[in-house]
């Protein structure tokens, strides 16, 4: 028997914001990176929403682009304190991604972050908070799935959190949030989406009930990416880049993802990448890896009119002045002696990633490292 679950409600479009009047409860901690969701008005704009609903509200903010093990403890601290029973996250997939543990040890403060590590250990939540999920970028999907990636600082590992009960209660999705996004944010979220697309498509789990989100959010992203990239005041633009991310999530959450995930999630933490540029520059070299061992990109070649999808996105990155090799990345640097030097653990480490387990064929650990050479040297 399968499943495929969401959330209970999901509110989109123009004014979606307006939905937070709505809710039922006393207290509410807001989480969030902070910087831009303040300086954009967003929070101040959440706290009055919450405050018609008649709910008073903590925020906590400062969560880092890679949340740490330390800040979820600290956000689950700070809910005990204020004892919320709403736990809003506005921001980018980070906010998300912390907010949704930080909830879980809230609810169990027994429990060690190495508890919750294996798929399937999680115990049941929402004994003391519901979870409102906002999302500020069209990338992680993070306000409609079932993952967490939470940062080992200890080990420089990344780890990618799957369980059912992390999947946000509502999720709204208000296209006037992205719209303040920078180009280059824009454009690495928005191959973190085309990357969730292509991975759920591809997935040895992917269904009925997956597949046509996960060819629609790919869609939408080649029709609108370079778009919502040059001109970033294209509503228009920006509302369909911000539902193709949460029809995207929508797939993955459900079938999980591939070698894309497990490489980018590892080579941030051995180098700080950004999440959706490790993927951006992974996808062409992983699409050929699988090409090997399923049929299903020629599938969306057909639907979409195209001879190498993995050409496609090498333009697109292209367009996007996204670089193909991680040796060319600017954002930081990763030289040719560092890179060899961990490739070894890293190949063996991103192997281990639960993404991994459902990518198409029978990936080895040693192609792992082939492919990572072939992503850093070209």
């Amino acid at each position: 028997m399968n499943m495929f679950k969401i959330p209970e409600s999901i509110y989109f479009g123009e004014n979606a914001m307006e939905a937070l009047k709505t809710l039922q409860g006393k207290k509410a901690v807001i989480v969030t990176g902070g910087s831009s969701m303040k300086k954009f008005g967003f929070i101040a704009q959440t706290q009055q929403l919450l405050g018609e609903a008649g709910i008073d509200s903590l925020v906590f903010d400062g969560v880092e682009p890679n949340p740490s093990v330390q800040t979820v403890v600290k956000g689950a601290q700070a809910m005990r304190d204020f004892e919320p029973d709403w736990i809003i996250a506005i921001g980018g997939g980070s906010a998300l991604d912390a907010a949704k543990i930080m909830l879980c040890f809230y609810e169990h403060p027994q429990l060690d972050f190495a508890d919750i590590i294996p798929v399937g250990s999680m115990p049941a939540l929402r004994t003391k908070a519901k979870f409102v999920a906002i999302p500020s970028t069209s990338g992680t999907a993070s306000e409609i799935t079932a993952f967490s990636v939470i940062t080992d600082l200890e080990n420089h590992i990344k780890y990618p959190i799957v369980s059912a009960h992390i999947v946000p209660d509502v999720a709204i999705i208000d296209p006037a949030l992205p719209a303040k996004m920078p180009p280059h944010i824009t454009a690495n979220t928005g191959m973190d989406v085309m990357a969730h697309a292509l991975e759920a498509f591809a997935s040895i789990a992917a269904n009925d009930y997956s597949d046509p989100l996960a060819m629609r959010a790919v869609k939408l992203v080649f029709e609108n990416i370079e778009t919502a990239y040059k001109h970033g005041d294209d509503m228009a633009a920006r509302d369909n880049m911000h539902n193709a991310s949460t029809l995207a999530g929508m797939a993955f959450s459900n079938v999980s993802l591939g070698l894309v995930h497990s490489l980018a999630h590892k080579i941030g933490g051995e180098f700080g990448v950004t999440h959706g540029l490790a993927n951006a520059i992974l996808m062409p070299y992983i699409i050929e890896y699988n090409k090997q061992s399923t049929d299903k990109y020629a599938e969306i070649e057909r639907y979409l009119g195209l001879e190498s999808i993995e050409n496609e996105l090498r333009a697109l990155n292209a367009k996007l002045d996204i670089p193909l090799t991680f040796k060319e990345i600017t954002e930081v640097e990763i030289s040719e002696e560092a890179f060899l030097a961990v490739l070894d653990r890293m190949s063996q480490n991103a192997f281990d990633d639960p993404c991994t387990l459902t990518n198409p064929g029978t990936p080895t650990a040693a192609d792992v490292k082939e492919i990572y050479r072939r992503a850093y040297f070209g």
